[in-house]
């Protein structure tokens, strides 16, 4: 049994601390066992830090809880990965929110070259699983690793065609791993084992309780490049997992439905309000992400920038300077306005003068 493992664990279950907090521990402490050393006046000057949290630290039924499930990890042969862990998927450690600890049960590389989230409603409709089907068909010629939730509906269906597809795909839980919710999805989960993973926050014995589910889509939004909604309503999880993957920068798709169906006025708001990019289907997705080959007049520098504005010709020389740039650092250098610099870009890459990476950023 490790030591440094039965004190990451107990971190872990410090009240008061989470994620943010937990961090911040470790990093002014110098380890995660440093911070179980730690003078109780040391630990009180750390910003975010009270009493209550201080005297909480050396609770020894946080450590026997950890040795509990120390033991369910060994029997079960479950990997745990603390956030320093080098195989801790690497999109999360830029979410402050991110989870100080993953436990992982699977084979598949969770810091794959190209990873998407599809969600969406557990009521889909015959066209919503059909446009899911194939959004990740058309992914499958992206080396893509897909990841959802393994919820009813529109997650069940994008787990269910990876498989099909033979491709990789990881069902991020609300509980632990001695359990399966919804238990009619046990099968699918068996499957996924063999191609792709079960990952979770939530230690063994954590049921599937309400207040799981939004915690788990900030790792469903956090651990990709894009977020996929195919079918939702104003409502629901996969909202509230298309606003997290705005809030962390990633790339957010919806995939448009009739006027004033249920299922699909979550989607035409997305889009609506210009929180998601319109996607028909997975090759959509593919273009934007810069996943594809694209048109370049890259051999024709010396006519390339003739024609083009002074605004433009402005941010094509601070592209270039840089390599690779955001749009936010573009806005800065170039004291444009966001809503000047964002109509230059996409003009640019109509032209096949810059190309759109994830994440918003950009390059020649």
């Amino acid at each position: 049994m490790s030591d440094e493992l039965l004190h990451q664990i107990a971190l872990t279950l410090i009240p008061g601390v989470g994620d943010v907090n937990g961090k911040k521990l470790v990093a002014y402490c110098g380890g995660v066992e440093a911070v179980f050393k730690e003078k109780k006046a040391a630990l009180m000057k750390i910003p975010g830090i009270g009493l209550f949290t201080v005297n909480k630290i050396h609770n020894q039924n946080n450590f026997k809880r950890a040795e509990q499930e120390i033991r369910f990890i060994e029997k079960f042969k479950i990997r745990p990965l603390f956030y320093t862990n080098p195989d801790y998927p690497a999109r999360l450690l830029n979410c402050e929110d991110g989870p100080l600890m993953l436990y992982y049960k699977g084979n598949a590389n969770l810091n794959a070259k190209r990873v998407v989230s599809i969600v969406g409603t557990r009521r889909a409709t015959n066209y919503g699983r059909n446009i899911c089907e194939q959004i990740v068909s058309d992914l499958k010629a992206k080396d893509v690793l897909l990841v959802s939730g393994l919820a009813y509906g529109i997650d069940s269906c994008a787990h269910r065609k990876s498989l099909d597809c033979e491709m990789e795909t990881i069902g991020v839980l609300a509980h632990g791993l001695d359990r399966i919710y919804p238990p009619q999805n046990r099968k699918l989960a068996e499957r996924m084992l063999e191609q792709g993973g079960l990952l979770t926050e939530f230690l063994s014995q954590s049921k599937p309780d309400r207040e799981n589910f939004p915690k788990r889509n900030r790792i469903v939004a956090g651990m990709c490049d894009a977020v996929v909604v195919v079918e939702s309503d104003k409502r629901g999880g996969a909202i509230i997992t298309a606003g997290l993957g705005n809030s962390y920068n990633r790339d957010v798709f919806a995939v448009p439905g009739k006027v004033g169906d249920d299922g699909s006025r979550g989607c035409n708001l997305l889009i609506r309000t210009n929180r998601a990019a319109l996607a028909e289907n997975g090759n959509d997705i593919a273009y934007l992400m810069g996943w594809e080959d694209k048109p370049s007049l890259a051999r024709e520098q010396p006519q390339l920038f003739v024609n083009f504005s002074e605004e433009e010709n402005r941010l094509l020389e601070t592209i270039r300077e840089a390599g690779e740039i955001s749009i936010d650092q573009l806005v800065i250098k170039t004291r444009m306005l966001t809503s000047k610099v964002a109509a230059s870009l996409l003009n640019l890459e109509f032209e096949g003068a810059v190309q759109s990476l994830p994440g918003k950023r950009y390059k020649i």
